[in-house]
């Protein structure tokens, strides 16, 4: 089954506590809480707070929304702080981005580093009971179906999976076709809809694409008795009142799925 839920970075504006009732209040069900703001690497109290609070109000702690990019230099969190805060939240999963660069920019040597340090922190996870996510995204290795693929297959660990989301600038049959070839390694999806022009981004409802979505979930459909989180991120105009229509669209989207 598919849960309806919501990236915390959606509404870096908002409290932890507004957060969970905008999630109680429009039907969402699961929270990747972000590192970045909500959750701060290392910061255990809070963590445990925010886990306890979450599951208090009877949603589910999705994921730990990390900022951690394998090998990018100094100023990024340290790993022992992610996976100790991921640890205190309850997270059954942590998404990290694959380095800082485009796949058809990054040297064999930089991606072996990334690999490298992809597989350390994979088996710290596996430690600990705890997946890892890498986020397909762009300008990282995972920003192209035939990187991310040789990425997770040369780290070879069963808790590195990936994330997907749609890909810029491409159409939905582009991004359909990266889906099902990531289905093996699939976690969760990011739901948002967007159109380009030439004034670049404009965040649309999510209801504008509800058939292209209903063809996404049946793509990406959950493990036999297993569940797959699809969480909401980029709501229009950062509106909760937007969230509570793209969340109503989301539900309908899952309902229909399950019929």
């Amino acid at each position: 089954m598919y849960i309806p839920g919501l990236l915390s970075v959606t509404f870096r504006q908002l409290s932890a506590d507004e957060i969970i009732d905008l999630c109680t209040q429009n039907g969402l069900l699961a929270l990747e809480w972000g590192g970045d703001i909500h959750v701060p690497h290392g910061d255990i109290a809070e963590a445990q707070r925010v886990g306890e609070a979450t599951r208090a109000a009877g949603l589910t702690v999705a994921a730990y929304g990390s900022y951690y990019r394998c090998v990018d230099g100094a100023d990024q969190p340290d790993f022992a702080d992610v996976l100790a805060s991921a640890q205190a939240l309850g997270a059954p999963l942590i998404r990290v981005w694959a380095g800082t660069a485009g796949s058809a920019t990054t040297a064999d040597a930089e991606r072996d580093r990334i690999t490298v340090d992809l597989k350390r922190i994979g088996e710290l996870s596996a430690a600990a009971g705890i997946e890892i996510a890498i986020e397909y995204h762009a300008n990282t290795l995972t920003d192209d179906p035939d990187s991310a693929l040789a990425l997770i297959q040369a780290v070879d660990l069963p808790n590195v999976k990936l994330y997907w989301q749609t890909s810029n600038q491409k159409s939905a049959d582009y991004s359909a076709d990266v889906l099902t070839r990531l289905l093996p390694y699939l976690s969760h999806l990011h739901a948002f809809h967007w159109e380009w022009n030439e004034d670049g981004i404009e965040r649309r409802p999510l209801s504008d694409a509800f058939e292209i979505w209903q063809g996404f979930l049946r793509l990406a459909k959950p493990p036999a008795g297993g569940t797959r989180a699809v969480m909401l991120e980029f709501v229009r105009d950062d509106s909760p009142q937007q969230l509570a229509e793209d969340a109503r669209t989301l539900i309908r989207l899952i309902d229909s799925y399950e019929q």
